[in-house]
Formats: C-alpha cells, structure tokens, sequence
C-alpha cells in the first residue's frame, strides 16, 4: 500500500474513531465516574495527594491530569470523559506504527475499548502509557536484534511511559513485570539494572501513599461484607470474561444462553484468529499473555481479577489478530467490533447507571442510601441531603423515607429488616437503568 494511501485511511480511521465516540457522550455518569466528578471538583491538587488519595485505590497523577483540565474545560459529561477519548486515539496511533492500519483499526473500534473511551477513569490513560512503553521497547529490541546502537532518547521514553504507566494504575505492575521477566530471560543484565532502579524509585517515591492506602483496602476488605466480590477473585468465571468482553464489549442481555452463545461464538472465532497470530510473533504473544497470568497468581492472594483491569493487553490483541493479514477475516473482524460498538452506543439500556434521570427524579430534598456511593448523585444533585443507610435508627420517627438501596448488599446492609420490624411497608419501587429508588411509609 502506497505510503499517501497508508495516510489517508489511518486519519479517516482515527477521526472515524473519534467521532464515534461522541456518540452518547453525555450519558449519566455511574460510580466510579461520579468519584472522578466529585474528586476534582472539591479538591485541591496537594489536598488530592495528601487527603483524598490516602483513602482511594488508585495512584494521584489521573486525578490531578483531571483537576488541571476541568479547571480549563469545566466539569460536564463530555468535559470529564474527552481525556480519556484523547488517550484512546492516541494510543491507535502507537498500535499503527507497531502493527499497521488493520491493528490500529481493531483497537480503535474493539467494543471494549469505545466503552472505555467514554469513561472518565483512568484506565485509557494507563493503556496509552503502557503501549508507548511497548513502542519504545520494541524500538530498542529491534535495534539490538539488528546489532545495532540503541538510542538514548528511545530508552529514556521508555522508561519515563513505564513511570507514568504505574503513577497512573497500579496494575501496570503485571505488564512492567514482564518486561522485566523479559530481560531476565535474554540475559540483558545492564537493563535490569536499570529497571531495578527505575521500579525501586517509584516505590520510594508512592510507598508512604500506597502503605496507607494497602492498609486502608485491608480495612475495607474486613468491615464491608462483600467487597472482595466488586474486586474480582480469582475463579473461572472472572477468568472467562476476559476474553468474552475483549471481543463482545461491555454489552450484555437475556436470555443469557443466547447471550453466551453469540458473544460466545463470537469470542471463540476472535481468539483463534489471535492464537494463529501468536504461532508467528512469540514476542507480542509474551506480552499479552504475562501480565494475565501474573494478575491470575496474586488474585489468589489480592482480588484483581476484573476484566478492565486488563484492557491494557488489548493493543497486543489488536496486533495479533492483524499478523496474518488475511483480507477476508479482517473484514469479518473490524465488522464485528464495529456492530458491538454501535449496539452498546446506539442502545441506551447498554449505557451506563442512570443517575441523571434518578437525580431528577427526586422531589424529596433527604435520600438514605449508601454514603460512599453517593458520588454521582451529588454531581447532579448537590442540594440532596444524603443519609446514611447503615445507620436507619435515629430517623425511624419519620412517616415517610427515600431509600436508594445501591450497593447495600455488597456493604451487608439488610435495611429493609430494620424498617419492617419498626413498622414501615414499601408502597413505591421506581425502576430507573441499573437503579432503584424505593419509597418507605409508616403503617
């Protein structure tokens, strides 16, 4: 293909990609969203260090990336997620230069990929820092496979993206250590000592934060009753769902067995064209297959095992399923991933919890639910007085109470036993995407 062609479709395929992501942008945020929203809003940039970081589970340099651009681009929907459409586009662009159009295409339309793009987390930015790492990587292996001197400046981004990468998400950890096994195993005993010392400075620099924050996990692992569940054990449904949602996207729906039995089918195909890739590239297959096995051992130790916590080893996928190059299944695949990623954009019971339309709905100006999951209904409702579910008995003279029983189970509060023994009966349940609210009154 001629190099002005090669041009053309890669910027028709990144803006494509772009404006795609668009689509739906303002969607409620959900939890994890409302946090960001809530973080940057309230928060300074050292107080985000020294205040809310200390009890978050995530390293600072996301949210403070975050308090600098809302301060200039304010706090809407699409303000608070365009960082990570940024990134993800971005990080095609790395993928073309590593594997071509085809692998730039795959990741910039892979379902799960435009799902993650329009959420205002963390995760694309770390993804964009681990696959420049790889970039540079590769450009020094590549030298030193040809014999010949590798550049400085190569060697000092890398190492600089592996840095970003960790103060980004912590779980960069499982790709970093396998470059470091990498290098172990070829003997390149002068990088890993370099990288001994690049990974023992960013522990010196994050271990006060990350003690305090270890301490502080353990802490929520022991006082809420079903925690380690939202964090993913180590099981062979968690384990399944990886590949299921790398091909699918984060769509899902019922009946279920026809659900696994498309998506199913779907993923069988995509990972075979990916393991016939892997015959022909074991060095891109070491990378994606590592840092799986790696979270697979310590999530018997720590629950990791979430398959977003992985969406990292995407771009290597993208490359895999590209190596072969043969027309007709590229075509089959990029249409696939196409289709999944309009059924989540253009489908709004694929979008995200709804607590735009909940916030909305509430005429009472006091709520009881969970008061660390309220996040996103005091981005849209900062005039609601939040009250704590799990402490029901001061209030139990009022006639009538809103509850929003979110995340009650995973905490163990069973709230509806201690208002039915004091004598309240649910006359209302209003049903909202992925929500309740529910409408208490005494008998």
């Amino acid at each position: 293909m001629k190099k002005n062609k090669k041009t053309v479709i890669l910027i028709t395929t990144l803006i494509f990609g772009f404006l795609i992501r668009l689509i739906a942008l303002n969607q409620s945020l959900w939890l994890d969203e409302g946090v960001t929203a809530r973080t940057v809003q309230h928060f300074g940039l050292a107080q985000i260090i020294k205040d809310f970081s200390p009890n978050d589970f995530h390293p600072p340099l996301y949210y403070l990336l975050m308090k600098i651009w809302t301060a200039v681009f304010g706090y809407s929907e699409v303000a608070l997620r365009m960082p990570s459409i940024i990134f993800s586009i971005l990080s095609g662009f790395f993928i073309y230069l590593l594997g071509g159009i085809w692998a730039a295409a795959f990741f910039i339309f892979n379902p799960l990929i435009v799902y993650y793009s329009q959420e205002a987390r963390m995760y694309m930015m770390a993804t964009f820092f681990l696959t420049g790492a790889y970039y540079f990587f590769k450009k020094i292996s590549s030298a030193e496979k040809l014999r010949k001197k590798t550049n400085i400046g190569d060697e000092i981004f890398f190492y600089l993206f592996v840095l970003l990468s960790l103060f980004t998400f912590y779980g960069s950890i499982f790709p970093i250590a396998a470059y470091f096994i990498y290098e172990l195993y070829k003997k390149n005993f002068r990088r890993v000592f370099v990288f001994s010392l690049v990974l023992s400075g960013f522990f010196l620099i994050i271990s006060p934060l990350l003690l305090t924050q270890l301490a502080n996990a353990g802490q929520s692992l022991n006082q809420v009753a079903n925690w380690s569940l939202v964090l993913g054990k180590a099981n062979l449904k968690n384990l399944l769902l990886i590949p299921l949602k790398f091909s699918g996207g984060r769509i899902s729906f019922q009946p279920k067995w026809v659900y696994y039995a498309v998506v199913g089918s779907w993923t069988v195909f995509v990972f075979w064209t990916a393991f016939r890739g892997m015959m022909k590239n074991r060095q891109i297959s070491f990378f994606f297959l590592i840092p799986l096995v790696l979270g697979l051992v310590v999530s018997f130790v720590t629950p990791v095992l979430q398959y977003f916590r992985f969406i990292y080893l995407i771009p290597f996928l993208s490359i895999l399923l590209s190596i072969r190059n043969i027309k007709r299944k590229n075509y089959l695949i990029l249409s696939g991933f196409i289709i999944f990623s309009f059924v989540y954009l253009l489908i709004p019971n694929f979008h995200r919890e709804d607590w735009k339309s909940l916030a909305s709905s509430l005429k009472d100006g006091q709520v009881y639910m969970i008061k660390t999951s309220s996040d996103p209904l005091l981005y849209y409702r900062t005039d609601l007085v939040v009250n704590d579910l799990a402490n029901l008995q001061p209030d139990l003279h009022k006639n009538r109470l809103v509850v929003i029983p979110y995340s009650a189970d995973i905490h163990g509060v069973n709230y509806r036993e201690t208002l039915n023994r004091n004598g309240y009966r649910l006359f209302k349940k209003e049903g909202f995407r992925e929500l309740e609210v529910e409408h208490w009154e005494r008998y």
